[in-house]
């Protein structure tokens, strides 16, 4: 039985949307030979556009979460060879799908390395360095789901959230599996989890390439495509260069908002709840009677930004409507989650427990929940709220989240006014492994040089914005095995001129 299409579809002729899907269909149940699909299919369909072959897809019944994973992409490329219309236009440098395309032409070059080294003997050295640098495209899917997926949901096609999210986590779970192997040194079983990972890579780049990317080309528009960028620039890119970006702002005080929009979003909010305002001038000075006490917007937003822990909110009618901003922020978040359905922001294989807690916190049932990760030097613990009104009606769900990998290592007392620097200064001057005395070079670690000098973290960005990075979860893995030289890869900046700036900042010291 066929699914609804969404308005968004509904110029297109549906007729030749089934044709397309039985053909399909017939040949995937071995009904039809390969020839025989593409005769039909050139017969009774013709050509199709990514939009058809977009709409097509939105009409597949998606009762198997891993279907993305399990249909071949060359497969169908074969059955509509010669017919999709797949033009690939030429896009700005710094236009979303731009940078999406040139990420996937990285990678693409990293598996052909991959290809090589497969070809040798094994050696530790080459694969460790491969596997590094493959890691972190994680980026790359965390961009699309928080970004590209919501922006396609707005028009009507939801298929990418409901089964390519699905393949982008399987996929990242078989880069885990083979990082994780490789570094306990089981080489054999590496090499297999490896040449999976790339054979389902390659696969779900192959439908990125003729389905993901033209039918956003075709229905996300390009004002929508510029208020991407800044989201896009929040959660980071995959070893490639970005034009520098500085979408209109204005100032509220000492906090920067984006077009005002938190500002006006947070006063609505307010407003909403019954909290009134008097006296001000304009809508940062406005003085808002708050439970406890008198706040400003300005002053809100700089709580908010300050809380040691980051926060969501999800209304009554399951649309996330708020998150902090904050800079140590544990997951990525981008402005295109506001106003999304709470269930499309959760890979769907854990959806299943996002709507038994919405619906067991509506019914009264449980008021709260807690998870937590717990790994090797790092530990994050999540607890969700059930929201309630005065009157005791549900008006939605808090999420907290906290990296508590610090709060754990805590011991005894401290009941002293001891600064954080002078801790880190006294630990550092006992430590066995400091930088003194050695030349810094580009096999130089960087957790030597953090050991050393407990500011470094601090102050990298003012180098490279892309260090901001090392001061999120994903340091915790990265951080012990990363080299100047690597740092440098990373950073897109020459060797040389990093080593010059690290000691020129390190003299300050």
């Amino acid at each position: 039985m066929m699914k609804q299409t969404n308005p968004v579809f509904e110029s297109i002729d549906k007729d030749k949307l089934r044709r397309m899907l039985a053909i399909r269909e017939e040949y995937n149940t071995g009904k039809l030979t390969l020839e025989e699909a593409r005769r039909r299919m050139r017969d009774e369909v013709g050509k199709v556009s990514p939009e058809e072959f977009a709409a097509a897809e939105q009409l597949v019944k998606d009762e198997d979460p891993d279907e993305c994973r399990n249909e071949d992409v060359h497969e169908i490329i074969h059955i509509f060879d010669g017919l999709i219309d797949e033009p690939r236009p030429e896009l700005p440098f710094g236009h979303p799908i731009d940078a999406y395309r040139r990420e996937v032409d990285e990678m693409k070059e990293l598996l052909r390395k991959g290809d090589e080294l497969l070809a040798k003997p094994f050696i530790l050295n080459p694969w460790m360095e491969l596997m590094e640098s493959i890691m972190p495209y994680k980026v790359h899917f965390s961009r699309k789901q928080n970004q590209l997926y919501s922006a396609l949901e707005r028009k009507g096609f939801t298929r990418p959230s409901t089964t390519m999210w699905t393949y982008d986590d399987y996929i990242r779970d078989e880069m885990n599996k083979a990082m994780d192997l490789l570094r306990l040194g089981n080489y054999d079983a590496f090499l297999e989890a490896y040449r999976e990972m790339a054979t389902d890579m390659l696969d779900l780049i192959g439908k990125e390439e003729m389905i993901l990317y033209p039918t956003s080309l075709k229905l996300i528009s390009d004002t929508e495509f510029e208020e991407m960028k800044h989201g896009d620039r929040e959660i980071g890119f995959f070893r490639i260069d970005m034009p520098d970006y500085k979408p209109t702002r204005q100032t509220s005080g000492g906090y920067v908002t984006e077009g005002g929009s938190l500002i006006s979003d947070m006063a609505a909010l307010l407003a909403k709840h019954g909290y009134t305002a008097a006296g001000a001038v304009n809508d940062a000075d406005r003085i808002l009677d708050v439970a406890e006490g008198k706040l400003t917007l300005e002053q809100i937003n700089l709580l908010f930004r300050h809380l040691p822990v980051d926060i969501s909110y999800v209304d009554e009618n399951e649309l996330v409507k708020f998150y902090t901003d904050t800079p140590h922020r544990v997951f990525p978040r981008s402005k295109g989650v506001i106003g999304r359905e709470v269930r499309n922001c959760h890979p769907p294989k854990s959806v299943h427990l996002v709507e038994e807690i919405i619906e067991k916190f509506r019914n009264g049932e449980q008021s709260r929940a807690e998870f937590w990760i717990n790994k090797p030097d790092l530990f994050i613990y999540i607890v969700y709220v059930a929201v309630r009104d005065a009157d005791g009606r549900f008006r939605g769900v808090m999420e907290m989240m906290q990296d508590c990998t610090h709060i754990r290592k805590l011991e005894g007392s401290r009941t002293l006014l001891t600064w954080d620097e002078e801790q880190q200064h006294n630990s550092v001057e006992t430590s066995a492994e400091t930088h003194d005395g050695e030349e810094l070079t580009a096999g130089t670690k960087l957790k030597v040089l953090l050991k050393r000098y407990p500011r470094l973290i601090d102050d990298l960005p003012t180098i490279n914005p892309k260090f901001a990075m090392l001061k999120t979860p994903i340091a915790k893995v990265m951080v012990p095995v990363a080299t100047v030289k690597m740092m440098s890869e990373r950073s897109d900046m020459p060797l040389e001129e990093l080593i010059d700036r690290l000691k020129k900042l390190i003299a300050t010291y």
